[in-house]
């Protein structure tokens, strides 16, 4: 009724006429209720378990560290805790000959070794020297770079004592503050201590421990270039965002040329590749080397010295370029229309600039679903109490037998001295007990589902939104007087108001997907060193299957919310009409898919790459003669503004091609849906630019001026 199709009546009858149809249908009803309650309700209970979080969480037990005591340090009501901010070790070694000197995990930074909260770290080496173990405690530690004594000591306790109970250090190290506590320097000379050999296991530990946490000098240069920096910056991405709105608008003028060239240049690619693999395969044909004398190895790199493998590559080479070859020749109408479109896309861009920015509401809408994900899951990994146990270093003494050691206690209640020598409330783990830690990894599990829920269905809104108001601009007679006024808009009212229902279910159905390939990956990583070659290729198969399975989903549901955006249908309904009407023209699908695809690469290569290139020039004071106000900043890093720059340009390109992407995908399927409604009478015109009407050689009757010219 429209033409010939690309497809046949086996993909489902053609869309019939509907005289009142005049673009996105505005009496609409509530789609997918079932699916919207289910959403809600879910979001309620995400709501809730975030209540809960933070309710019973405590994410200071991450953020800050705690003493032997369990108190934060740099945390409290008095200004005696709020002053110390530091945690000192008293014996930093026995944490690195323990091997448990970094443990990030549910338990955090612990050492079997006395802890207490300093005002700053010690800045010079120091050990108790023999003539000292007689004195009082207040005559060696009672000074401003001594003073890290356990609270509560007394000061005329004997040095002697108060170190064989772990009351007071025996040395102390120049330190350095990382993540809250006091490390050791590496290019400091460690003082002769006794028991503790400066050996190379203890070396390699602090190094380690340094490599692993202390940031501070590379985090202060970073910060300090980012200051230094930032209007730069921001003037890249100021270049970043021109150049992706001028290759958008001016695709109205060059998309033809520049397709043609993109589709030359990929010709000359594999032609240059032919050449490459005839030469390669002549030298070494002229040298008898033939993969009969290699054989089979496993070193894969020997295998570029054999003919055969050339000879190989250069057919494969050769029927690419034929195939590519004969798509241009016979497919030549239907390039024609994908550059009609492109450029048609362009104008509806151009109509309707603030589709452009409508990336960024996206953008907010994601960073609130993660940031919201990552505080839940935050709050629910410190939900626990702590649990402290009694401890000493010789528990077999005579002395400690009374007590019962790994015995629940009290750290703020624990004697400072006992009979048992160096008897302390040391930290042992978080409480698993009570019905939230019971649940925690339930919880958590709720979590993620959410994440992959909110964060699928937010990008569901944005494409459904981003295509009704594209459709409106194609169903618009004329344009720019049919064109509704505000139509993103109203398109982002209508959609939330009638289809949060089929975009949670379009959601959902992605999310189970990508949730099995998360487990999946899971599974394989816990596996991987105990499978073997077949268990492997099985897993490989069913990633793979799981890849294709989640790419196919996004697809549908692409062309489903464009469908739902335009005739306000349920998701099942409008997902099988739009796979109907893609198969019956699936010729013109795949050639504007690769089209768009090249001409997208292109777009972010072109920006990107321009950015990149600008900001390497000027970083590294390369581009001369900007004047005394325009001086290329000091930095330390140049290569830290190059890579936001280049960050930068990749996300703002990639914002603005996927709107002009989804234009394209809109204006194509009411292009399809033109063709098939639609026969050019006065009754029943078609709404395409008059572009794709010269290229399928159709026109409207409703334009006499063209009978005129034909006369002419």
């Amino acid at each position: 009724m429209g033409g010939k199709q690309d497809g046949d009546e086996a993909h489902g009858k053609p869309a019939k006429y509907d005289p009142s149809f005049r673009g996105p249908i505005r009496n609409r009803s509530c789609t997918d209720i079932i699916c919207c309650v289910l959403f809600l309700a879910f979001i309620l209970g995400y709501i809730v378990v975030g209540i809960v979080a933070w309710v019973y969480g405590d994410p200071r037990q991450v953020l800050y560290p705690r003493n032997s005591t369990g108190a934060y340090c740099g945390v409290g009501a008095n200004n005696s805790r709020r002053d110390k901010p530091y945690l000192l070790y008293f014996n930093i070694f026995s944490c690195i000959l323990a091997a448990n000197i970094i443990t990030v995990a549910e338990n955090g930074l612990q050492c079997p070794t006395p802890q207490v909260c300093v005002s700053s770290c010690p800045e010079i080496a120091w050990t108790v020297e023999v003539n000292q173990l007689s004195q009082k405690v207040g005559e060696v530690f009672n000074t401003a770079n001594r003073n890290f004594c356990l609270p509560g000591v007394p000061w005329d306790m004997p040095v002697i004592q108060s170190l064989q109970q772990e009351l007071c250090p025996g040395f102390l190290l120049p330190s350095t503050p990382a993540l809250g506590r006091c490390l050791p320097l590496l290019n400091s000379t460690l003082p002769e201590l006794p028991g503790i050999s400066s050996n190379t296991s203890i070396s390699q530990g602090i190094s380690g421990l340094l490599d692993s946490l202390n940031a501070r000098d590379i985090t202060v240069k970073i910060f300090e270039d980012v200051a230094q920096s930032w209007y730069w910056i921001l003037i890249a991405l100021g270049v970043a965002l021109v150049l992706s709105l001028l290759f958008i608008l001016l695709l109205r003028l060059v998309a033809g040329p520049l397709v043609l060239v993109l589709i030359l240049g990929v010709l000359g690619v594999l032609a240059y590749g032919i050449y490459h693999c005839w030469e390669e395969y002549r030298v070494l044909r002229d040298r008898g080397a033939s993969i009969t004398q290699l054989g089979f190895t496993s070193n894969l790199s020997a295998y570029r010295n054999v003919q055969e493998t050339w000879l190989a590559a250069l057919i494969v080479l050769a029927v690419l370029e034929a195939i590519l070859l004969l798509m241009l020749i016979f497919l030549r109408q239907r390039i024609r229309i994908a550059i009609a479109l492109l450029k048609e896309a362009s104008k509806a861009v151009g109509q309707m600039m603030s589709t452009l920015f409508y990336p960024l509401v996206t953008f907010v809408l994601l960073l609130i679903s993660i940031v919201y994900w990552a505080m839940t899951a935050l709050y629910l990994a410190t939900s626990g109490q702590p649990q402290y146990v009694f401890w000493a270093p010789n528990a077999s003494l005579p002395s400690c037998e009374k007590v019962q050691m790994n015995a629940s206690c009290d750290p703020t209640a624990q004697p400072v001295n006992s009979s048992c020598p160096g008897l302390r409330c040391v930290f042992q783990s978080y409480s698993s007990t009570g019905l939230v830690q019971r649940s925690l990894f339930n919880l958590q599990i709720y979590g993620v589902l959410g994440l992959f829920w909110t964060l699928n269905w937010v990008l569901a809104l944005g494409q459904c939104v981003l295509a009704g108001a594209f459709a409106s601009f194609y169903w618009a007679f004329h344009k720019p007087r049919d064109i509704p006024a505000f139509p993103l808009s109203s398109a982002f009212v209508r959609t939330l108001r009638y289809h949060t229902g089929s975009l949670a279910f379009g959601a959902l159905i992605l999310t189970l997907v990508q949730i099995a390939r998360v487990i999946l990956e899971y599974i394989d990583s816990k596996l991987r060193g105990a499978q073997n070659p077949v268990a492997r290729c099985i897993m490989c198969c069913f990633k793979c299957c799981l890849w294709c399975l989640e790419k196919f989903i996004k697809f549908l549901n692409r062309n489903a919310y464009i469908m739902i955006a335009i005739y306000g249908k349920n998701f099942c309904v409008s997902a099988k009409n739009a796979f109907m009407l893609l198969m019956r023209n699936i010729v013109r699908v795949f050639v504007l898919d690769k089209v768009t695809d090249l001409l997208l690469l292109f777009g972010k290569l072109l920006v990107v790459g321009g950015v990149g290139v600008l900001s390497f020039f000027f970083f590294t004071g390369r581009i001369q003669g900007l004047g005394r106000d325009f001086e290329n900043p000091s930095l330390n890093y140049y290569w830290l503004p190059i890579m936001i720059s280049i960050l930068g340009a990749y996300v703002i390109a990639s914002g603005f091609f996927s709107v002009f992407g989804m234009c394209v995908d809109t204006l194509f399927l009411c292009f399809l849906e033109d063709l098939e409604r639609n026969d050019g009478s006065l009754d029943r015109p078609y709404y395409m630019p008059k572009s794709l009407l010269k290229i399928l050689g159709k026109k409207n009757e409703a334009f006499p001026e063209d009978k005129k010219k034909k006369k002419k």
